[in-house]
């Protein structure tokens, strides 16, 4: 399953050095931290409409769109899909109140 988070993440690494009229993604990463981080929150509210309106395609999609958006942050800030999988398995096992505990008082 995360052979296409891999694939992905290959092609948005390539995108940093692409000219930002080439590409959707290299013209994201042209903006900025802040425009990707607007996307992300857009998408977010987007997911979040199709999951009230019960429409699982819509669901998928959007998903799709957080989830894109949120590896263009990843890549962005030098991180990849392996660091996000890596935390995901650290915490299988606890228990969501530990985990949450775990990160003290916020």
């Amino acid at each position: 399953m995360s052979d296409i988070l891999i694939k992905l993440a290959a092609v948005l690494e390539a995108r940093k050095a692409a000219a930002p009229d080439s590409s959707y993604v290299a013209g994201l990463y042209a903006k900025g931290l802040d425009a990707i981080l607007k996307k992300i929150g857009e998408e977010a509210t987007e997911t979040v409409v199709a999951a009230k309106n019960g429409d699982k395609g819509q669901i998928v999609y959007e998903t799709a769109d957080l989830w894109f958006h949120c590896l263009v942050m990843l890549a962005h800030q030098g991180l990849s899909p392996n660091d996000v999988l890596a935390e995901l398995a650290r915490r299988e096992g606890l228990s969501g109140l530990e985990e949450k505990a775990s990160r003290g008082k916020s």
